[in-house]
């Protein structure tokens, strides 16, 4: 289970959330997509007796990447391939490159399947989108594409949020390492 440390890290947007509903959901054109929406929008903060529910595996929450200025905290790399280990180093040595300090991966659901979240602090969503496409076409240069990247225009804006992480896999913050650069 993630302490609430770690959520903290995260800098989740607590006014609202996203509850996984039954079936295969509501269906939605976008850019000439289809998709279907499982997750509903639950206008209630997120309480700490609702995350012990979602820890539990009863009920699967979201959080959304866009808070209510539409300003993101996070770049998410959502990686569901089969060598996480292998991702997180790859990842590891891109991030440092490319500046930045703070990242931790947490796991998901699925053993193996890790969220990325890459603190970037206040940032425009439009802006947020291009670093992220970025930083997915960098990394997509050194290993087979196994991920998605979040916040993304290529899908509605309401499908740019994450279930609740687990457990925290690695962790990586300030700029120990960069002392000897």
């Amino acid at each position: 289970m993630v302490s609430d440390m770690d959520l903290k890290l995260i800098k989740m947007t607590t006014s609202h959330y996203w509850l996984k509903s039954p079936g295969i959901g509501e269906k939605m054109q976008h850019n000439g997509r289809i998709f279907y929406d499982k997750f509903k929008k639950i206008d209630e903060p997120i309480t700490r007796n609702l995350l012990q529910s979602h820890f539990k595996k009863e009920i699967i929450i979201a959080h959304s990447l866009i808070n209510e200025r539409d300003k993101v905290e996070n770049i998410v790399f959502d990686y569901n391939g089969f060598n996480a280990e292998r991702f997180w180093h790859r990842a590891q040595l891109l991030l440092r490159e490319e500046g930045f300090i703070n990242f931790t991966a947490y796991e998901t659901k699925t053993p193996g399947h890790l969220h990325l979240y890459v603190h970037k602090g206040h940032t425009t969503f439009q802006e947020g989108c291009q670093i992220a496409k970025m930083l997915g076409a960098k990394l997509s240069q050194k290993m087979p594409t196994e991920w998605k990247m979040f916040p993304s225009l290529d899908i509605p804006k309401n499908f740019n949020i994450l279930i609740v992480p687990y457990n925290v896999y690695k962790k990586e913050r300030g700029a120990s390492w960069s002392k000897h650069m």
